[in-house]
């Protein structure tokens, strides 16, 4: 329900469907300091975050609070499901001692994850906590469930054992308390859309300096680096469209198409003066990886590439400049 918290929206909506069962709502974001005060509390736990933070916190609050963890995951069309810490099964961090670095990692927020996914997970997860607390046990202890919307297809791959050196639930443990998720994933815990920082400000202007570009008619090139499906969403009429995936492999073809529009820019000036590239996706993240790449372009072949990249992107466009541009 909008307006209402998301634990609380849930609790009501879980007491209309059984009133027998006690619902406890907490409101606020889970951290080091009420994590383990919180898992202590119950037999099982199931993670439905979306962020890297969180769920190392939780595994680790369920390790030293010995408590097993059913851990589901959903994003675009793909789930996940893994039980943690049960009957001598790895934990998290037997998987993943280290986090991804931060712009490697996509949110549903940032990549989108279809409703059904999300459900068809959350009843497996559902169904092995049941399984764990009536002491059936569950499977997915040793494996892990993959499921695969697009193919209607589920696989079970069988996971590495738990690790002897483990951090937090080997031998030797390093880790005995709770700590810094943030700081120790370089990402925030929150399923909010990400904001990166990858490059110094001056390779960066605001929506409000380029929309002053236009109107000045200032020559340049525009680069929108967004997947095709967004482009077909919405798109800037003036901007050249190459994927960042594109970009990302050197692909030949859309390199010429990029340094041909530069060139035909270029002919609008005295043929002297540099022509920039700026650089624009949907929130102002790829295009950063997107400027890095072009500023790594050979110059004996392209030249010296002026890229600069559009912070925030086609939804800063949207929220401070153009209200009527699509919002997706």
């Amino acid at each position: 329900r909008r307006g209402r918290p998301k634990a609380r929206s849930a609790a009501a909506a879980l007491r209309r469907l059984n009133s027998a069962v006690q619902y406890v709502p907490y409101r606020g974001a889970l951290g080091p300091r009420s994590a383990l005060r919180l898992v202590r509390q119950y037999d099982i736990v199931a993670d439905c975050s979306d962020n890297v933070p969180t769920r190392y916190l939780v595994s680790d609050a369920c390790v030293l609070a010995g408590k097993p963890l059913v851990s589901g995951s959903a994003l675009r069309l793909e789930g996940q499901l893994v039980v943690y810490n049960y009957r001598g099964g790895p934990c998290y961090r037997c998987l993943f001692p280290q986090p991804p670095p931060p712009d490697s990692v996509t949110n549903c927020a940032d990549g989108g994850v279809l409703g059904v996914v999300t459900g068809i997970i959350g009843c497996m997860q559902a169904l092995e906590v049941l399984k764990i607390a009536s002491g059936m046990g569950s499977s997915f202890n040793q494996h892990m469930l993959m499921f695969d919307a697009l193919e209607g297809r589920f696989r079970n791959i069988k996971l590495r054992p738990k690790k002897p050196d483990c951090a937090v639930c080997g031998d030797n443990p390093s880790v005995t308390c709770l700590q810094d998720y943030e700081a120790f994933c370089g990402s925030s815990a929150t399923d909010k859309c990400r904001t990166l920082q990858l490059l110094p400000s001056k390779d960066r202007i605001s929506v409000q300096q380029y929309k002053e570009l236009l109107d000045e008619q200032v020559p340049h090139v525009l680069l929108d680096v967004r997947p095709q499906v967004e482009v077909d969403i919405c798109r800037l009429e003036h901007a050249v469209h190459i994927p960042l995936s594109k970009l990302e492999e050197k692909n030949e073809e859309s390199l010429q198409y990029l340094q041909k529009r530069i060139c035909e820019e270029k002919q609008r000036t005295d043929d002297q003066a540099s022509v920039h590239v700026y650089v624009v996706c949907k929130l102002g993240n790829d295009s950063q990886k997107a400027v890095k790449i072009l500023q790594e372009l050979p110059a004996e072949e392209f030249g010296s590439v002026l890229a600069k990249d559009i912070k925030g992107g086609l939804m800063a466009w949207a929220t401070k400049i153009d209200s009527t541009f699509p919002q997706y």
